[in-house]
């Protein structure tokens, strides 16, 4: 069947160049040149005060006022942000923030958030966005207390003090400076915005540079504490203008609309989305809310009045998202009406997803539409490589970006990928060690991460994700099993059944797994909609309809390292405060075995239990 072109993106000439060593090392480049970055973060804001004086650059809905329907949306002007901004730079002046003396922020994602935080950039003030969860979801705030141990902030933001009344009280506050828009604190969020800047803020804004750190960003270490991934202007500046020199703008180009929820404390919301999209002189409608079932309602409530002309999400978004449009034409129109291109990240896309997304959009706009996908880390600021052309192919991580090097390095049977480029980190924060242990002898940043050829004849074609480097382990055999490869099969194969799993197998003589059961599914299988997890992952048709996926999966994967002999679900759920779960939803597969290590060793006993699926 003829299928009608993609909506047109006009990409630059696909292009890679390949080195390959003696050694089978591959370093892979991208010979476009890359565009002229900003000499500071704050320099797009205030070149956009100047040229776009009353372009939205933030919105968010304000509370409702009533119990139906959703609030009024509150915009901020570039004009205006950059006043703000100047204005609480000359605060935070004035309450001597520096490079050693940080602004941590504990809540989520706000307009207020979004000006304090240029805001200690433009003062010279690194910006620590924590995620929420350190606060709202822990009980015993061990990270939190980590983090502002680490830190040593000056001062603290939080939207409304009152939900972090517990976490606050957890932390020695002396001498730290409280600031707040609702709720008890040392000092209100609009006192500060009432101050007149001096001519100080122009002399900090004179004395930034490249090598002075933006921003301190959290990412999960192997023992669950958080490491600080220093942030520099550096990194940000060139990492926004990496990618946008991968499209040809047309002479009428319209500035980005983005509607999108991901958090700023992650690297990919806030560098990605956020300081991109300043970087581009567009709008963001911050989107409150989630791509989980019950979460989703307000995002398609919001999209039937944004049209936004790109769109991101994770692919469990996009399982949101899709049958919505399909079932709503009001919604498919506007969505459709201006959306260039789409992207995801996380995981990769479902190809039935993608499928039926196209099917919609040729309904609606008689056009395909092209799926982006991109990759990175916290460390790279974060996108090092992505797809730039039209494909129907699904989980790409694409070619490198213009000024990035990708070193392909033999391990085992995989090829791990290393980086490097002005957009890599420096290192992380009060931690000497496991700053010379993330790059090799040639100053590549190690991912941790496998990539192999689509096609190893050309190149061009791009790289696909190979699993995680350091989760794949050995059989007693000595052969090697991809660990993270084997867990998206496995939870695609439990016919829903499971949301993760931990693949275990180090050194025994077959492959098992621990399955965190899917409990609304589990209920379902069972029939009977109030059981007990205790119960639920003991139930007989569970247990077979489990076993049944399973042993599909091990009809197409019969070799000693994808198929799996064993299986047990688990009552408890991933935790946070343990390390077994970071901010992303991924698994901390090596933590999270180790503390189930009771678990594994009831996997591997001679005689199974009756909880336990054998195949």
């Amino acid at each position: 069947m003829d299928l009608p072109d993609f909506r047109h993106v006009n990409y630059v000439e696909r292009r890679v160049d390949v080195d390959r060593r003696s050694d089978g090392t591959i370093l892979l480049r991208n010979p476009h040149p890359i565009g002229e970055p900003a000499a500071n973060i704050i320099v797009p804001l205030r070149k956009w005060a100047t040229e776009r004086p009353d372009h939205v650059w933030l919105g968010k809905r304000l509370p409702a006022t009533s119990d139906q329907g959703l609030g009024d949306w509150e915009t901020v002007t570039y004009s205006q942000a950059n006043e703000r901004v100047n204005a609480l730079a000359q605060a935070m002046l004035d309450r001597d923030l520096a490079q050693d003396a940080p602004l941590m922020i504990l809540s989520g994602n706000s307009i207020e958030h979004g000006l304090m935080t240029y805001a200690a950039i433009l003062a010279g003030a690194p910006a620590v966005p924590v995620s929420p969860s350190y606060s709202l979801m822990s009980t015993d705030h061990d990270k939190l207390k980590y983090v502002f141990d680490l830190i040593q902030p000056k001062m603290i933001f939080v939207q409304d003090t009152r939900p972090f009344e517990k976490a606050l009280g957890a932390l020695n506050l002396e001498g730290v400076t409280l600031v707040s828009c609702k709720g008890p604190c040392d000092v209100p969020y609009a006192d500060l915005l009432a101050t007149a800047p001096t001519a100080a803020v122009d002399e900090s804004y004179d004395g930034l540079n490249w090598d002075m750190v933006a921003k301190y960003l959290f990412t999960s270490g192997s023992t669950g504490m958080p490491k600080a991934v220093i942030t520099t202007h550096r990194m940000m500046c060139v990492n926004s203008v990496m990618a946008k020199n991968l499209i040809i703008d047309d002479d009428d180009e319209e500035p980005p609309m983005l509607l999108n929820w991901l958090p700023w404390n992650h690297c990919f919301g806030g560098n990605a989305i956020l300081n991109n999209l300043l970087t581009s002189g567009g709008t963001l409608y911050i989107d409150d809310g989630r791509p989980v079932a019950g979460g989703f309602e307000e995002t398609l409530q919001n999209l039937r009045e944004i049209a936004p002309t790109t769109y991101s999400n994770v692919p469990a978004g996009y399982g949101l998202l899709i049958p919505a449009l399909e079932e709503d034409e009001v919604l498919a129109k506007n969505f459709f009406s201006r959306v260039k291109f789409m992207s995801y990240g996380g995981a990769a896309l479902a190809q039935d997803l993608y499928d039926r997304l196209q099917a919609v959009s040729i309904r609606t706009i008689g056009e395909r539409m092209i799926l982006s996908s991109g990759y990175g880390a916290t460390e790279t600021a974060p996108t090092i490589m992505n797809v730039h052309w039209a494909t129907e192919r699904m989980g790409l991580l694409g070619l490198p970006l213009p000024g990035i090097v990708i070193k392909l390095v033999p391990n085992g049977t995989k090829l791990e990928v290393r980086v490097k480029g002005d957009c890599i980190t420096p290192g992380y924060y009060k931690n000497d060690q496991k700053t010379a242990e993330a790059f090799d002898e040639e100053g590549f940043y190690k991912l941790g991460d496998a990539a192999k050829f689509v096609n190893p004849d050309d190149p061009s074609e791009g790289l696909v994700f190979d699993g995680r480097v350091v989760e794949d382990f050995k059989l007693s055999t000595g052969t090697w099993v991809s660990a993270g490869r084997l867990r998206v099969q496995a939870v695609e194969s439990s016919k829903g059944l499971l949301s993760d799993a931990l693949v275990a197998g180090l050194d025994r003589a077959y492959v098992s797994i621990l399955g965190f059961p899917n409990i609304a599914a589990c209920r379902a299988c069972a029939g009977e909609g109030d059981l007990g997890v205790e119960d639920l992952v003991r139930h007989p048709k569970v247990l077979e309809t489990l076993a049944e996926g399973l042993r599909v999966h091990n009809a197409t994967n019969p070799g000693s390292s994808t198929r799996i002999k064993r299986a047990l679900l688990m009552v408890e759920p991933p935790s946070v405060d343990k390390g077994e779960l970071t901010d992303k939803g991924y698994i901390n597969q090596s933590t999270a075995l180790s503390r189930r290590d009771d678990l594994v060793v009831k996997l591997y006993e001679e005689t199974a239990g009756n909880d336990v699926v054998v195949l």
